[in-house]
């Protein structure tokens, strides 16, 4: 047994002990070990020098714009993400048991470790899902702590985490806690109603968050999701615009599970018309499983006319800026979220909960006590850049999040596959979009 093996399994058996004497939660120390084993597995099971998934800026997709130097919301300075990502089980489904496929992703507006608050705006293309916290930002017009994405039945729990650690923190601005926690549905490859995710988790991915390049694709509260037919997550993306129009970024991050392979553009290419193979399936070899996922079919088995359902899902979209923008400008700019993902193929179906969030981190030290506070903005003819750019991001944070997540099975055996790179770059010379 190597080194590190030996010291992962060590410390997975001192995280159950931890829990059988009662120095934390025994539910708790059972998630965090099944974490920790899935993690030790996935990591063992990576090849040496295994080379990273390419991104929509090194295939040179023509989405438009200029991405900063990450391509990535944490290129607005400052911008802090982090993940707690829970893998465990497969085979037949068994509530409470798994299989898991979910998690946690987290946004700090200033770091972890800064708790100024930030102007900012949300806005609904459909309303079919959950954004906690949002009526105090549209009346306040800050943004007084992180943005949390889970699934769509762990958002209390995610929530009452969030105020633990702001109460941790000492960081009082109000007496209470109004914490923004979005959530989109993980139930086809995730045991959602087991109810995985756990304070820990939570605790973890507020505390992990870091700038640099997030990790994305099934990571973080994405880990489950499903993207126009494709395995979908976490992306992110950002623009920046130039120095004539003002030199500012927007970056942007999604948790995107929504749309219709059907219906799936990319840079203006019908990328889900020239792959209508690939559809999920399930991996057994006996009965096909009745669950709500809406698959109906093996794997293996020929794809029969009308095998696609209904468009449905969801998508979270959080969108950070550096440019000087004030709570009614933040609003006209996550509303251009809705036009990156109408590019991608969502019109924001009945059954879509399609929400965003956008805040700027100008102006520090805006939210004070004093009677009267100096802020700056962009005035209204500067601001269509701004426009722009944020749709241009979204797509391209949709397009990441599609190109880094591999093919994953989960409860059932359901299984959803990667979007294949050849195949989208086959479809992009076919239409003239690549040379």
């Amino acid at each position: 047994m190597s080194r590190f093996r030996l010291a992962a399994h060590r410390l997975h058996a001192t995280v159950v002990r931890l829990g059988r004497a009662g120095v934390v939660p025994m539910g708790v120390a059972v998630s965090l070990a099944l974490s920790l084993s899935l993690s030790l597995s996935l990591a063992l099971a990576q090849p040496a020098g295994a080379q990273p998934k390419p991104r929509e800026r090194d295939l040179k997709l023509p989405i438009g714009g200029t991405a900063g130097p990450l391509d990535a919301i944490t290129d607005v300075a400052g911008v802090e993400v982090g993940h707690a990502t829970l893998i465990s089980g497969s085979g037949k489904l068994v509530v409470g048991s798994g299989p898991v496929r979910t998690g946690v992703t987290v946004v700090h507006p200033r770091g972890k470790r800064n708790h100024d608050p930030v102007f900012a705006a949300w806005f609904t293309l459909n309303g079919n899902g959950e954004m906690t916290g949002t009526t105090w930002v549209q009346e306040s017009g800050y943004l007084e702590g992180p943005v949390a994405i889970t699934n769509t039945h762990s958002v209390g729990v995610v929530r009452d985490a969030i105020i633990k650690w702001e109460v941790g923190q000492r960081n009082v601005l109000q007496p209470w806690w109004l914490p923004v926690v979005a959530e989109t549905y993980d139930g086809g490859l995730n045991d959602i109603n087991g109810f995985h995710v756990k304070e820990a988790h939570a605790l973890a991915a507020l505390d992990d968050a870091t700038g640099g390049l997030p990790k994305e694709g099934a990571v973080g509260g994405g880990t489950g999701m499903v993207c126009h037919g494709f395995k979908g997550g976490i992306g992110t993306a950002s623009r920046a615009l130039t120095a004539a129009q003002g030199g500012y970024t927007v970056g942007v991050l999604v948790q995107c599970n929504y749309g219709s392979r059907r219906d799936l553009r990319i840079a203006g290419v019908p990328v889900g018309e020239e792959i209508p193979d690939l559809a999920a399936c399930f991996a057994v070899t006996g009965d096909v499983p009745i669950d709500d996922s809406g698959v109906r079919r093996r794997c293996g088995d020929a794809a029969r006319g009308g095998d696609e359902g209904p468009e449905q899902g969801s998508i979270i979209v959080v969108v950070a800026t550096d440019a000087p923008l004030l709570p009614h400008q933040l609003k006209r700019l996550v509303t251009r979220v809705s036009l990156g993902i109408g590019r991608q193929g969502g019109f924001g179906g009945n059954g879509s909960g399609d929400i965003f969030i956008a805040f700027s981190t100008a102006n520090p030290g805006a939210w004070s006590s004093d009677s009267v506070t100096a802020v700056r903005m962009v005035t209204n003819d500067r601001i269509s850049p701004l426009f722009q750019a944020t749709a241009q991001a979204t797509e391209a944070a949709i397009t990441n999040a599609l190109l880094a997540a591999e093919t994953t099975t989960g409860a059932n055996d359901l299984r959803v596959y990667a979007l294949p790179v050849d195949r989208l770059l086959t479809a992009m010379k076919k239409y003239g979009r690549l040379p």
